[in-house]
């Protein structure tokens, strides 16, 4: 059953598997402190889906926040990366107890789950997290999940907190993806302004929407904005998932967003399967290869990429190594592995497979990227 409307992610029947992301303006207030009476609220709706079946995955910011107000950092912990690091190191120990005692108190056992980019852009890493989530689930906890800060660069860092959550959603198989904001979705133009339309639903994420969306964090505690929004829900509409995004600066803000049918629902575009995709979500690449529109064509029919369409070659990488693929305009169609490094690529661009042995030494692959290991964006 595919969801199509908001207040269908609260049904079991639909949204079985639920993640709810809480941003860090949400969770700590001016002064640094939790916002207790507003969180209280909140994990009380969390325990009422709990009881009804639904299985509530949260993805929590927070840390970096808390542990700038503890350790007296300014520009709230991020001011520098070992600062943010710090503050996180001491924020996620608040922040675990938080959502601990306020969940406890529900008789629910929360669970602490910290994740680097690299964790969910390795396959094997990536299947042991979906495990670990998947046991926590069945034994009736509810994971707590943030990116680990303390430890994280900015090379290989998700930076914020909704793209972890769309691809926590992917690796738990979830049906749905609830974000928490300060505005009440996705609008055609700056909510400021008092003709802004709010719009209700999205039926794929394409370069009109990404035109509506403005970037950075109003409240300068967190590090995301509506385009990190729009990319989480790409990542998430791919892999059949609904996200929501909704205003969560009001007491009990789930049930109020859901039954007004008041937030921005973004539909899912398709259903890849579990390998396309986490291929599909991957945010990191390590090169990108150029394509002719011949080429980009015969990958939109469902081709498998031949060096013959192969115009230039970005990065340095390796086979089996996560590569980008362009058109003739430079925009990214594709994304897929490698079956030959920069260089044999190099060498191997614009050839026919009839010379691919005589230039390299040995027998060519079928590919230089399988179609079974790509996918088109």
């Amino acid at each position: 059953m595919s969801i199509t409307h908001l207040r269908e992610l609260a049904a079991v029947e639909a949204c079985r598997r639920l993640v709810v992301k809480v941003g860090s303006a949400l969770l700590v207030g001016p002064d640094r402190l939790p916002r207790r009476e507003w969180l209280r609220s909140l994990v009380a709706e969390i325990a009422e889906a709990h009881a009804r079946g639904q299985e509530i995955i949260v993805v929590s910011s927070g840390a970096i926040a808390l542990g700038a107000g503890r350790l007296g950092l300014e520009k709230g912990g991020r001011g520098s990366l070992a600062d943010a690091q710090a503050a996180a190191a001491v924020g996620q120990i608040a922040l675990a107890e938080l959502w601990s005692e306020l969940l406890g108190a529900h008789g629910i056992a929360a669970a602490q789950l910290l994740l680097t980019l690299e964790d969910l852009e390795e396959r094997r890493r990536y299947l042991n997290a979906a495990a670990t989530i998947g046991r926590l689930l069945k034994a009736g906890a509810v994971p707590v999940i943030n990116e680990n800060d303390s430890v994280a660069t900015e090379e290989i860092r998700f930076g914020d907190n909704d793209r972890l959550a769309a691809r926590v959603a992917q690796a738990a198989g979830a049906q749905g993806v609830l974000l928490l904001s300060d505005v009440d979705g996705l609008y055609d133009s700056d909510p400021v302004n008092p003709s802004a339309q709010l719009l209700p639903e999205v039926d794929g994420v394409n370069a009109r929407i990404h035109a509506m969306a403005s970037g950075g964090s109003s409240s300068g505690m967190g590090s995301g904005g509506m385009r990190s929004k729009l990319q989480a829900a790409e990542i998430a509409e791919r892999a059949g998932i609904a996200l929501a995004i909704i205003n969560g600066t009001h007491a009990g803000p789930i049930g109020r967003a859901l039954d007004a049918g008041r937030g921005t629902l973004f539909l899912p575009q398709r259903n890849d399967g579990a390998r396309k995709a986490w291929l599909g979500g991957r945010i990191r690449m390590m090169g990108t290869l150029h394509v002719d529109a011949g080429c980009a064509k015969a990958l939109a029919r469902g081709g498998s990429l031949l060096a013959a369409g192969i115009t230039g070659i970005e990065g340095s990488f390796e086979r089996g190594d996560p590569v980008a693929v362009a058109d003739a305009e430079g925009e990214i169609v594709a994304q897929g592995l490698a079956e030959y490094g920069s260089d044999e690529c190099e060498a191997l661009k614009g050839r026919q497979s009839s010379e691919h042995e005589a230039i390299l030494g040995y027998a060519p692959r079928a590919a230089v990227i399988h179609r079974n290991h790509m996918v088109l964006l």
